[in-house]
């Protein structure tokens, strides 16, 4: 295609926007639409010629029109346009998708030590870990993070001892309203911000993180190791992230309001021209919201950035534990579910007659630890004019004032329509001096209530409660201030809040990837937070926070060590050695004794939090495994092939697919044959198989690298069986050599004749040689 010289396109664009009209006169239905335009053929970040005609027509029409423009990993523009006027450039030549400027959002310490003590290899004396690998190159390493911004002056970020910035960093920071304060350093190297689209919006024109989230997750990928830290004395310990040592690159593209998809396709088009070699995005649509891949901010964006050698990594999503609520399910990103780790925070409840309920949160209150406060269930404390639903529920304006100050309030929490904050503050409005909330799915994760005495139980301890208060005269409790629990069991266990699979856009791939720590995580948080300070402290200086946003940035953290010590890798190696070494046996799982794959900390397979046996939905190939990662043996290369003919199976024809990668390899081009079904065979670390029905074999074929320290070696296969399902491998054995680094095998999944599949059926294939071993979950499905 055509090229045009940047500074030529930018004078032609400034000249065609003068004055025709002003903002003041377009329509009201004006909206930020993306225009996509596929791959950009030009190195030095010029225009290709249909981009730049384009984007002229626009700027003929309408002033100001465009909000961004995409021209170093990729072609297009976001711009305020009509419905008409985006459904007429749809039909441009040169344009692979138009789509309105979606809003995503943010999928909102002990945790490397907890990975480590689980995980230790013993295939290697000296593997090498996450924290000793500085001199192995991990501080040329850069990981790019798209989020909420950052505090720069965090001692997480500081640059003591750290040597110069790599010479082939292209980024920059920023100026800002804060620029005599903003700065950058040797560690954090890069900050870009990218306002919201919408002119009415008051622009904020900083990187610096007003929300947390973003200095939280940067933290947690590559801050520094920092002892002696806690939040107000809880968690206390070492902070740091996955890969200390590594450099961070800021993109704000998330404000309060979410997070704009024209601003994320921005960051990803600076950050591959900046020169990161990781990116780490913890945010995502929402389950109920299923873009297409080519109408997908972070599915486009993550292509290109893969196509330059870019490994993505995102998270699964907070929308669990219901299925087929994963996102960012394109098969180029590393997606992550979220676990637990081996710490509690455990507010307990005091009841008369010595009797103690352990209940979940982090409160500092200050009430006396014997038994003496009044304690009222919820639903006998109801006002005249409520009903019953609504008080038990502590609903506001559902409950009596005199019935309850001065007590603690027994509420429960499945109405699905007030959280516990707004619960917390009708009843200090009333008077009450704590709240025993009842609820199963918040016990599992230790939310933060400041100096109000709240803490949650499970429904069988509340059962016990209200039992106490409808037996007892003069029912009465106190709630205790939240200490921390060490070496918590079970653990790791599937967060109930983590997305699960199957993959709302095919279920021939399996979605997630894998699984890391992403509850009650302590990492970095902005300092000037008052309204999180307990009364009378300082803003707290590190946080514990939960979500698969904290669980995405502990793989970037691993991506960047591998890359370090691999540098040649390509992303989809760096993903199967982190997918493929993983510790976390589940459902089904009769490996042999040989492989010795590890549990939990009891030893026993991983559940949810609910104790419910985790399958590959919840958790893909399992806990990751920080070490393992550094000496995988074998890997799954998923080359730009591969994923071209998964569009091409998924449903995209081949002019499509050039524009999106107009490099095809020799003689590529969508077979007649395409269809879903085929995806199964791309070659990923993991399998998915549907629409098995029993009556007819499915046959997959994988192919492997040999990576490992010896040239000459042999690996051997064995099969964790599914219920239902005969699954052989051929052939059983694959002998590598100096000259022979590939080979391919086949696998035949068959009908046992026990019984037919229906739902999804568990298992996995291990290849072993000895001293590597290497394993592969799969699902068969029946749909």
């Amino acid at each position: 295609m055509q090229v045009l010289s940047v500074s030529f396109v930018l004078f032609f664009l400034f000249l065609l926007s003068s004055p025709r009209e002003t903002r003041a006169d377009e329509t009201k239905s004006d909206r930020v639409y993306i225009v996509y335009m596929g791959a950009t053929t030009s190195s030095d970040g010029s225009y290709r010629h249909d981009h730049a005609q384009i984007m002229t027509s626009v700027l003929k029409r309408k002033q100001n029109a465009l909000v961004h423009t995409y021209r170093h990993g990729f072609s297009g523009f976001a711009a305020h346009l009509t419905e008409e006027e985006a459904n007429s450039i749809a039909q441009k030549p040169g344009v692979v998708s138009v789509f309105e400027d979606p809003v995503l959002q943010l999928h909102t310490t002990r945790s490397w030590d907890f990975l480590h003590y689980q995980t230790d290899l013993e295939t290697d004396s000296n593997p090498g870990s996450v924290s000793d690998s500085k001199s192995q190159g991990q501080d040329d390493i850069i990981i790019g993070i798209l989020d909420t911004g950052i505090w720069p002056e965090s001692e997480s970020f500081s640059d003591k001892n750290m040597g110069s910035v790599p010479t082939r960093w292209k980024g920059t920071c920023m100026g800002s309203d804060d620029f005599d304060s903003f700065k950058c350093n040797r560690k954090l190297i890069g900050a870009r911000y990218y306002n919201v689209s919408d002119a009415g919006s008051a622009k904020y024109h900083s990187a610096r993180d007003r929300i947390g989230h973003g200095t939280h997750v940067a933290s947690t990928a590559a801050g520094n190791s920092l002892p002696d830290v806690s939040y107000y004395g809880l968690a206390s310990g070492t902070a740091k992230g996955g890969s200390p040592s590594s450099r961070i690159a800021m993109y704000r593209v998330c404000n309060f309001f979410g997070c704009q998809g024209s601003a994320i396709l921005a960051a990803f088009d600076d950050a591959i021209a900046d020169g990161v070699d990781v990116l780490s995005l913890s945010l995502g649509s929402s389950a109920f919201f299923r873009p297409e891949f080519s109408t997908d901010p972070i599915s486009i964006g993550a292509y290109h950035a893969v196509a330059n050698n870019i490994t993505v990594v995102c998270s699964a999503g907070n929308d669990g534990p219901s299925s087929q609520t994963v996102v960012n399910v394109a098969p180029w990103i590393l997606t992550v579910a979220a676990t637990t780790i081996d710490r509690d925070f455990e507010s307990d409840v005091a009841l008369g007659g010595n009797k103690k309920i352990k209940g979940e949160g982090i409160n500092f209150a200050n009430l006396k630890k014997t038994p003496s406060y009044p304690l009222i269930y919820g639903g006998s404390a109801k006002s005249n004019s409520s009903k019953v639903d609504d008080a038990r529920n502590c609903k506001p304006d559902s409950l009596e004032e005199n019935k309850i100050e001065g007590r603690i309030v027994l509420c429960d929490n499945d109405d699905g329509e007030y959280s516990p904050k707004e619960k917390l503050d009708e009843l200090k409005r009333l008077g009450g001096v704590g709240l025993v909330l009842n609820d199963d799915e918040t016990r599992a994760v230790a939310s933060r209530y400041g100096d109000f005495p709240l803490t949650v139980v499970s429904s069988k301890d509340a059962s016990e409660i209200l039992s106490y208060i409808n037996s007892t005269k003069n029912p009465v409790a106190t709630i205790l201030a939240t200490v921390t629990v060490e070496e918590y069991k079970p653990a790791p266990a599937v967060a109930y809040f983590s997305s699960r699979g199957p993959s709302y856009a095919t279920k021939n791939l399996l979605k997630p990837d894998i699984a890391a720590p992403g509850v009650n995580i302590l990492a970095a948080w902005i300092g000037n937070d008052t309204e999180e300070a307990p009364k009378g402290k300082d803003p707290p200086l590190f946080n514990l926070i939960s979500g698969t946003s904290m669980a995405c940035p502990h793989v970037s953290g691993i991506a960047a060590t591998v890359k370090a010590q691999n540098p040649s890798w390509s992303p989809s190696a760096i993903r199967s050695a982190i997918m493929t070494t993983e510790v976390m046996g589940g459902e089904n799982f009769m490996a042999p004794s040989t492989l010795a794959i590890q549990k939990n900390n009891v030893k026993a397979p991983i559940t949810t939090q609910s104790g419910a046996a985790a399958t590959a939905y919840d958790y893909g190939a399992g806990e990751v495994s920080p070490k393992g990662s550094l000496q995988p043996g074998l890997v799954y290369e998923t080359d730009t092939g591969d994923y071209l003919q998964f569009l091409c199976n998924y449903g995209y024809d081949i002019a499509t697919i050039k524009l999106i990668s107009p490099t095809l390899p020799d003689g590529f081009t969508c077979p007649k044959t395409a269809n879903a079904d085929l995806i199964s065979d791309m070659n990923y670390p993991s399998i998915a198989v549907s629409k098995f029905n029993g009556k007819e074999s499915k046959k997959v074929s994988r192919t492997v690298t040999n990576i490992g320290s010896d040239a000459e070696t042999q690996y051997t296969v064995s099969v964790s069986p599914a219920s239902g399902v005969d699954v052989k491998v051929i052939p059983d054995t694959l002998k590598f050599t100096k000259n022979i680094k590939k080979l391919s095998y086949q696998v035949i999944f068959s009908s046992n004749g026990s019984s037919p599949v229906k739902g999804a059926v568990f298992g996995s294939i291990t290849w072993t040689n000895g001293k590597y071993k290497v394993r592969s979950p799969f699902v068969v499905s029946s749909d």
